[in-house]
């Protein structure tokens, strides 16, 4: 903290990604309707967006860590703003893909006729819960317990435990995607079957993608921590991290629950 300032806030210098994100993002949004347009450049407009977004991303998270790790603005007070928005962006996401539940229990205990006036619907021939999807909810299960195990390993000054716990971690991630990769090849129906295969894919589906960010999510904290960015009194990049990780493990034994099991009686 500068000896002139007098409050413990962080004023951020001039950047220029916030500028260089939106361009990103409108190359984007314009590339994609001139592609669904067919309209001539339009799936090299939004590559180029997506990509000028990518390094946004990491250019400003770098400036982010820089901040933080290296020349200590992140004081607790501004580490409180942080601590109160990523767990309200971890809920919004979760009551995302509650929607999609809440769909699912619709047609479930009100079918109509256009089903067949049954759950499920005349025609589907649903996953047997007790095949893949158990099988991936142990290997989902303990990735949460080694997120923890970091977690206690960082407050207790052990750097190499909270690695190999991340490592542990980063390895059951991608086995339980593949296995969920393995179930949508495997199954008697699609995405377009009927109000069933669109709830499925769609719960399951945005599921596994906040399973790849998590994993991301991981993989970094996992550098950070080998490169010593961490310590017991300074690490909320982990806590985020851990708390988006549990929120996946918790969705995802309702997944189970809701969809596989009580889906399919």
């Amino acid at each position: 903290m500068s000896v002139s300032q007098k409050h413990p806030y962080h004023l951020v210098d001039p950047s220029p990604w916030p500028l260089l994100g939106s361009l990103g993002a409108l190359a984007s949004t314009l590339g994609g309707v001139m592609y669904m347009h067919s309209f001539t450049g339009g799936a090299t407009l939004p590559g180029s967006g997506l990509g000028l977004i990518l390094y946004t991303m990491f250019v400003w998270w770098r400036d982010v860590l820089r901040e933080s790790t290296y020349e200590g603005h992140h004081t607790k007070v501004v580490q409180s703003g942080p601590r109160v928005g990523s767990p309200s962006f971890t809920v919004s996401e979760v009551m995302f893909l509650l929607a999609f539940f809440r769909a699912s229990f619709h047609s479930s205990l009100a079918p109509t006729v256009e089903i067949g006036a049954i759950r499920p619907p005349k025609g589907i021939e649903v996953l047997d819960p007790w095949g893949i999807p158990f099988p991936n909810t142990l290997i989902l299960l303990p990735s949460g317990a080694a997120v923890t195990w970091a977690h206690h390993a960082i407050l207790a000054g052990s750097k190499k435990q909270a690695v190999y716990a991340l490592v542990a971690t980063v390895w059951l991630a991608p086995v339980f995607t593949g296995f969920q990769g393995m179930e949508y090849v495997e199954a008697p129906f699609t995405t377009s079957d009927g109000i069933y295969g669109s709830t499925f894919s769609s719960a399951t589906g945005f599921h596994g993608f906040h399973v790849i960010i998590g994993t991301i999510f991981s993989i970094i904290c996992g550098i950070r921590q080998y490169l010593g960015h961490f310590s017991p009194s300074h690490h909320f990049g982990f806590e985020a991290a851990a708390w988006y990780w549990h929120s996946v493990d918790v969705v995802w034994l309702f997944s189970f629950v809701s969809i596989y099991w009580w889906g399919g009686l």
